[in-house]
């Protein structure tokens, strides 16, 4: 019996010291910097840069255990970094699946799922080990911690009022970083629609349908069918738009960004990736859907990874924006990082200048860069964010 009591405490000290140490290991492989050279960043740039109100559409932080009001030696995004960078306000998603060996082009939803490993190597509650609804759940609450920690340094953003009180506070420098909670694909609704009510009641307020695999709504653009979307897809958007949460077509299929654009009555989003006319990748969109986002009124988010831009050079995401902004107008481009979201990139978000400094290169002027930088997903989360109860009639047509 004393050989067993000592195995299972040796094997216990095992478990918990992979659990305080393995995550960190993983993530550092994950989330990189790499290292090549940044742009030389004229005073110009940086004194402009401190005038802007920033927002990134996009960060997968919340998915990895660390603090976020800590600074942090690993990932790309914590409030340190976030307040060096100057951003306002910062939207964070939750990730609750993603296929073991996930690749660009095909996907099976049934695939052994990398997050789950991940939920019960971190030692998260039992419950989110098995339930996708309740890894979203928890994303939030770690949120909500995160906030009521950072004594008024980071401030929740889940209203308009929100949005303009932190507007407001941060005209008296220093200011708070705004958080917003997003999801990066609805399957964590576990084929619910009343689940819908514990995501906004959590604080979601964008959402993308799908991720890297095809679910009950819709087609993903790396799942095995790539179909549009589902009738249960469609009544979760018009829902989505009464309750005021904003609709991401993310890593949709081909047909389901065109049914959701065909069908929106509220700006829409791509919250992060690129554009095909710079970067032909699969998942970046064609000249139509970044018309069809404008005539909603959305934003596209452009990354800063190789697979959104084709490159980690902030000259290459000042390209894509350059793009959007010749063929639909300034108004409609945005940044969206993808920052901790398994990506390797050439800056982390304390080092955002070089974006500005890149629309600058592009020619870009100082007003186009404040849209750019932040103005125009401002001016789509004010639209964006008011309950409108009467859009949700008819909702599964």
């Amino acid at each position: 019996m004393r050989k067993l009591g000592w195995a299972l405490l040796i094997a216990y000290a095992l478990f918990v010291g992979a659990a305080l140490y393995v995550p960190g290991w993983v993530e550092r492989g994950q989330n990189r910097i790499d290292g090549k050279p940044l742009l030389a960043v004229s005073e110009e740039a940086e004194a402009l840069h401190q005038t802007l109100t920033i927002v990134d559409l996009h960060a997968d932080t919340l998915l990895w255990k660390r603090p976020l009001n800590q600074a942090a030696e690993r990932g790309q995004v914590d409030l340190p970094r976030l307040e060096r960078g100057n951003v306002a306000l910062q939207v964070f998603s939750s990730v609750t699946k993603s296929p073991h060996g996930l690749n660009y082009d095909r996907n099976s939803a049934d695939s052994d799922d990398d997050i789950t490993r991940l939920a019960i190597g971190q030692l998260q509650p039992v419950r989110t080990w098995q339930s996708l609804l309740q890894r979203t759940l928890w994303h939030g609450q770690k949120l909500d911690r995160a906030v009521a920690a950072s004594h008024g340094g980071l401030r929740k953003v889940a209203s308009v009022r929100d949005l303009d009180t932190l507007i407001a506070l941060r005209a008296r420098m220093p200011g708070p970083v705004g958080a917003l909670l997003s999801v990066e694909g609805l399957h964590d609704l576990e084929g619910k629609a009343g689940n819908l009510d514990r995501l906004y009641d959590a604080g979601v307020r964008m959402a993308g349908l799908t991720h890297f695999f095809d679910n009950e709504l819709a087609g993903s653009m790396h799942g095995e069918k790539k179909g549009g979307l589902t009738r249960f897809g469609r009544q979760i958007v018009r829902t989505m738009e009464a309750k005021g949460m904003i609709v991401d077509i993310a890593h949709c299929s081909h047909a389901c960004v065109a049914q959701v654009l065909a069908m929106a009555r509220r700006p829409v989003v791509s919250s992060h990736g690129g554009v095909q006319a710079t970067c032909k990748i699969n998942r970046n969109l064609t000249d139509e859907e970044i018309r069809g986002v404008a005539r909603t009124g959305g934003v596209i988010g452009v990354g800063y990874w190789d697979a959104a831009i084709c490159d980690t050079s902030p000259r290459a995401a000042a390209k894509a924006m350059r793009h959007v902004r010749d063929l639909v107008g300034i108004q409609y481009v945005a940044l969206g990082s993808d920052f901790d979201g398994s990506v390797t990139t050439r800056f982390d978000t304390s080092q955002l200048v070089q974006v500005t400094q890149a629309l600058m290169d592009e020619g870009f002027t100082p007003d186009d860069i404040r849209a750019v930088m932040g103005g125009n997903a401002i001016r789509v989360l004010r639209g964006g964010l008011v309950p409108m109860p009467e859009l949700g009639q008819g909702a599964a047509r």
